[in-house]
């Protein structure tokens, strides 16, 4: 049977973890390898890193870290950030990273799915959709240039899966860092829509809100970032209180 995976998302600045909330006024949490290799040792399923500032600023991620986060942790890991080009992604996959996370790029040239799937399979290339609204946002690690492009997040979502991405990350932009719970409403309509894994982005606050996601909507992926920085839920706790509550996760 399909397992759940509980996945903590690392926000970085340079080397350093930050987390915001709602993309706003972020604030350094730890260091990027101190976390990874924490989160690593005490049951995370897998680890996203997003560069927040690097499509802004019209640069790749920053790579010094990549493998030095492969050197030190045990479970897949993603890595996402200014990736425009198949070179790019290339170098990223080369350093350790087991899947790579495209959106604002993606939106600036659709045809970049096309590619990176074409030359690291569809497993390996994962779509980050912020939505606010039922709409995609562009740039959302960089206050001055968040914009709203105008794509309806449905539409979006169509497109990517037609060209092969082979996984979403849906991230619900007015649910980061409130801890008021997920978004049902909007991750049960793409995950019933989608015959792709979906990964439920923005809201986790609770334990309870991690099993109301998994019972009530297909999502096979639940991300957090606050709860799990500022330990008020411990990842060994949470996964046996899934499983007591019938919902299949890797102990």
């Amino acid at each position: 049977m399909l397992k759940m995976r509980i996945i903590p998302c690392l926000d970085v600045i340079s080397d350093k973890v930050v987390k915001g909330t709602c993309f706003k006024n972020h604030k350094v949490v730890g260091n990027v390898i101190e976390l990874a290799e924490k989160y690593s040792l005490t049951g995370a399923d897998e680890l996203v890193f997003y560069d927040i500032t690097a499509s802004g600023d019209n640069r790749s991620v920053d790579k010094k870290w990549i493998s030095r986060i492969a050197d030190v942790i045990n479970i897949p890991f993603c890595v996402a950030g200014g990736i425009r080009s198949v070179q790019d992604a290339a170098l990223i996959l080369e350093s350790g990273a087991d899947k790579i996370s495209i959106n604002s790029p993606a939106l600036e040239n659709p045809n970049l799915i096309n590619d990176l799937v074409s030359r690291f399979g569809s497993q390996c290339v994962v779509l980050g959709i912020d939505s606010k609204d039922n709409f995609v946002y562009q740039y959302t690690g960089s206050i001055s240039k968040t914009t709203n492009t105008g794509k309806s997040t449905m539409d979006w979502a169509r497109e990517a899966v037609s060209r092969g991405v082979g996984e979403i990350v849906l991230n619900c932009m007015d649910q980061d860092g409130v801890r008021c719970g997920y978004d049902i409403k909007q991750i049960k309509l793409m995950a019933d829509t989608y015959n792709i894994p979906i990964i439920a982005s923005g809201g986790a606050g609770t334990k309870q809100h991690f099993l109301d996601l998994f019972q009530k909507t297909k999502a096979t992926g639940a991300l957090a970032a606050s709860v799990f920085h500022k330990h008020l839920i411990q990842l060994a706790e949470l996964k046996y209180f899934l499983k007591d509550n019938m919902v299949e996760v890797r102990l």
